[in-house]
């Protein structure tokens, strides 16, 4: 008999904890303040105003990308780098379509910037991806024009050997 109770008291205990939580973590109402007459109204507080739609959005690239970093003819260490790409909004589809070239075009950039040993040392100053992420830019508009108006690096990481 207790077996056939307990689930449904579980139930029962757990739906009451959940009106609990809810009821206690609920936002306060805004204060109410009276004017001329019997009306009241709603305090108008100064926050900040989110702007409306943005006229941007962002592509993540679906695939990390994988530079090896060589030298003296041997691979010393890996990076690893996610992209996104800027883009006006409704053309993510255009660049959806496209993404091997960009692919292509980036990570060619990316092999640049390893042998010229940008992934070398202090390789996430701002100064060193300043010029990474203005190489991407600049061949991401060279592939698909107007289309995007920046590349942000989300992540990045370097694996020695």
């Amino acid at each position: 008999m207790i077996k056939k109770l307990l689930p449904l008291i579980l139930l029962f205990v757990g739906a009451g904890a959940g009106v609990g939580a809810g009821m206690f973590l609920r936002p306060e109402p805004a204060p109410l303040v009276a004017t001329d007459g019997d009306e009241t109204a709603k305090v108008e507080t100064k926050e900040t105003e989110v702007e409306g739609p943005s006229d941007r959005e962002y592509f993540k690239m679906s695939n990390q990308f994988v530079v090896p970093v060589i030298k003296e003819d041997q691979v010393q260490a890996l990076v690893v780098l996610s992209l996104s790409v800027e883009v006006p909004a409704g053309q993510k589809d255009a660049i959806y379509s496209k993404e091997p070239k960009l692919r292509d075009s980036f990570l060619q950039v990316m092999f640049d910037h390893a042998n010229i040993g940008g992934f070398d040392g202090a390789f996430t100053n701002a100064n060193n991806l300043a010029v990474l992420r203005g190489a991407l830019r600049e061949v991401a508009q060279k592939d698909m024009g107007d289309q995007v108006t920046d590349v942000l690096i989300v992540e990045i990481a370097r694996q020695d050997y």
